[in-house]
């Protein structure tokens, strides 16, 4: 028995270093600091969201970004904390605890790398868009609502609960805590990152205000070149600290931001555990690959071939999931956000993913102090902006555009990823689908009474029907109702497969069942222009041996060999 085919493990890193240059590196190197700064409020305000420490998110950010720039199959796919696992690990951590979920994440670690390591990973594009459009859109919200106590303020002791309702409820309980400082900071933060990208632009703000020559030059291309979430976080950071805003910040609720490197420390991992974590270790699987390979095909769309290679980019997922739970690090996938602000930095090769996983370090151990002064106010307001550029919205007025099965699939998995969780609405996103491609597929196959050609002259006692389409376990009753259609004069039953593309093991028990319900009644079958695959089925199955060899031809005009008196039915 031939051995699988394994991935080979080249990084596409390789490839970009024959003929690097120092043009190529100053390029790298500012887009992986515009990306590093970007990455940076980013990954705290994902740790956070996600109930763990901030720190938890910058270390992910570090060594997984590190790992998946390193030695992923693309040339400018950015790693790390994503928004998409905001409500997945909040649940784990909840319903699980901390240590299963760093369990978890490096068994998912170890599937990713095998999905790469036998080439699956092109499997993940053919999860339906409806089912990747819902969940996104559900995840969109769920970050929204989990967001709404820092944004307002609210004094709740202890974690949030996980669901969906309670969680409603438990901030409806709280609600008199309301901290209109907070929600100021909030509101400005979330109102400055959309207007942002509108100051610089031609015919934007400055323009408007006529303060555009007043302030051209260096200092006015310095300026529109920093990111949004930087400037938000920086200065509304300043303005609560200079003005003593009463508002919770990372120091008062976390301690502040450790400025050394996390220690080495295995994760209490016993067989009984794992066994346990089967679900978890699946759902960080699944929605890291999907997350990490649309990524890099939004990638591939920005930049010149070649393209991204879908097994390699598993296969250095696995490795930075499998490693970063070792060092308290949380799930990490492809970002889209940070990976098209690389790509529209300049960055060439996976060399600018490093640097910016390197800005993020050096941040870390020299500046982490600073971090205690962020008000959780202001990191809402940025998930706020991070969910609504997240969702395709645009998509739900578009829904009476298709199908009623493409509306129901797609609701049906965004109000699932809401009201239950993520692994729930795939699960059942995907057997709607499943369901209703076999009922589509059902109804593209055909039983057609044949109409003769002009000159053309069938035998007497000879009826001829035409096989269309897919004969599969979900058309058989096609054949089934064939039956009933033999007329009284028929002798001899043809079945011409010009047009019949493909048949499954049910498809040949649906004729050995038409074949001997003629039989009892006297007519015998005829297959004609039979093609590759239902051929060599028929063969492998017996049926070729049941019915006769000779009653299986190549055309029409050969059926007078098969009506022969010697082949005719006993």
């Amino acid at each position: 028995m031939a051995r699988p085919q394994l991935h080979p493990f080249r990084p596409r890193l390789l490839d970009a270093l024959p003929g690097y240059d120092g043009t190529r590196f100053m390029a790298d190197l500012g887009a992986g600091i515009t990306v590093g700064v970007v990455a940076l409020p980013l990954a705290m305000a994902f740790a956070i969201a996600s109930g763990v420490k901030p720190e938890q998110g910058l270390f992910t950010a570090i060594i997984a970004g590190f790992i998946i720039s390193a030695l992923g199959g693309s040339r400018v796919q950015i790693g790390g904390p994503a928004g998409a696992f905001i409500v997945i690990v909040y649940g784990i951590v909840e319903r699980y605890g901390l240590a299963n979920l760093l369990i978890a994440t490096s068994l998912a670690g170890v599937l990713l790398f095998a999905l790469g390591l036998f080439k699956l990973g092109g499997l993940v594009r053919y999860v339906p868009v409806p089912i990747v459009i819902g969940f996104t859109n559900g995840i969109a919200v769920l970050i929204a609502i989990s967001q709404l106590r820092d944004l307002f303020g609210l004094s709740i002791p202890g974690k949030l609960p996980g669901d969906f309702f309670a969680l409603l409820r438990t901030m409806w309980l709280h609600i008199a805590s309301f901290n209109l400082y907070a929600f100021g900071l909030g509101m400005l933060c979330l109102g400055g990152l959309f207007l942002w990208p509108h100051v610089f632009r031609p015919g934007g703000l400055l323009t408007r205000l006529s303060l555009e020559k007043r302030l051209e030059g260096r200092p006015l291309r310095m300026a529109s070149r920093m990111p949004g979430p930087i400037v938000a976080l920086v200065t509304l950071s300043v303005l609560a600290a200079v003005f003593d805003l009463p508002v919770e910040t990372i120091g008062t609720r976390f301690g502040g931001i450790p400025s050394t490197l996390p220690a080495f420390e295995l994760p209490d991992f016993t067989w009984e555990t794992a066994k346990q974590l089967f679900i978890p270790t699946l759902t960080i699987a699944l929605l890291g690959a999907v997350e990490s390979l649309l990524c890099a095909r939004v990638a591939d769309n920005l930049i010149d071939p070649p393209r991204h290679d879908p097994n390699q980019e598993l296969m250095a997922q696995g490795l930075a999931n499998f490693i970063v739970p070792f060092f308290g690090g949380i799930p990490a996938t492809g970002t889209i956000a940070r990976t098209v602000t690389n790509v529209r930095a300049g960055a060439t090769s996976p060399i600018a993913g490093i640097v910016h996983a390197v800005v993020i370090l050096l941040v870390v151990l020299l500046a982490a102090p600073l971090a205690a002064s962020v008000p959780l106010a202001v990191l809402a307001g940025i998930l706020l902006f991070v969910a609504w550029n997240m969702g395709e919205w645009r998509e739900f007025a578009r829904l009476r555009q298709f199908s009623t099965q493409y509306r129901l699939i797609l609701v049906g998995t965004f109000l699932l990823t809401v009201i239950f969780d993520l692994t729930v609405a795939v699960e059942v996103g995907l057997v709607l689908a499943c369901v209703f491609f076999i009922y589509r597929m059902s109804r593209l196959f055909e039983v057609r009474s044949h109409v003769a050609s002009r000159g053309q002259a069938l035998p007497v006692g000879v009826q001829v029907v035409e096989l269309y389409g897919s004969l599969f376990f979900g058309a058989v009753g096609g054949i089934e109702k064939l039956e009933t259609q033999v007329l009284p004069a028929t002798r001899t039953l043809v079945l011409e497969m010009t047009r019949l593309v493909l048949i499954d093991v049910s498809g040949i028990e649906a004729l050995h069942q038409l074949h001997r319900s003629l039989q009892r009644h006297g007519v015998g079958l005829v297959l004609v222009s039979v093609n590759d695959q239902p051929m060599s089925l028929i063969r492998r199955s017996g049926l070729e041996a049941v019915i006769g060899a000779r009653h299986i031809v190549r055309g029409l005009v050969d059926l007078e060999d098969a009506l022969a008196p010697e082949s005719q039915p006993a």
